[in-house]
């Protein structure tokens, strides 16, 4: 255990996040996802797991990973298929997740299926939850912490 950081966030994922660039993608997905398969295809090309729900998982992450503010797709949920508008309640509760660490409602658009699914692809990594709510997956790509006021 470490002081000031979530416990969900095991060694592999702590490692991976902080690796990571700015620009770089991470996906957050739902058990029913292709986590495995899609992850080889990563960047780090292997899976990280964590075994909580979508949001717990989101909350843990976004405590420490910081969101691109220069591009508008920073923040991105799996569409339901026939239904792009529709947001289902495992949707609402990541949505409010971001919204809390980053202190401000933050816009989380959406992606068509298959898109997300090739998004996902050239994603740094692919974490997989205990989530089994569909749609219960996500895309969020990592920012810049500025410099040290002096």
């Amino acid at each position: 255990m470490l002081k000031g950081i979530n416990p969900l966030l095991n060694a592999d994922v702590l490692q991976a996040l902080r690796a990571m660039g700015h620009g770089d993608d991470l996906i957050i997905a739902d058990t029913n996802f292709p986590s495995d398969s899609v992850a080889r295809q990563t960047v780090l090309g292997k899976l990280l797991r964590i075994d909580a729900t979508a949001a717990e998982v989101v909350k843990a992450v976004l405590s420490v990973l910081p969101l691109d503010t220069f591009v508008n797709d920073a923040a991105a949920r799996m569409e339901i298929v026939g239904k792009p508008n529709e947001i289902p309640p495992v949707q609402k509760e990541v949505q409010k997740e971001i919204d809390a660490a980053e202190g401000k409602p933050w816009p989380m658009i959406s992606i068509e299926r298959y898109a997300f699914y090739e998004r996902s692809k050239k994603a740094y990594c692919v974490i997989q939850t205990r989530e089994r709510r569909f749609y219960g997956c996500f895309a969020f790509r990592k920012g810049v912490l500025p410099p040290d006021a002096e």
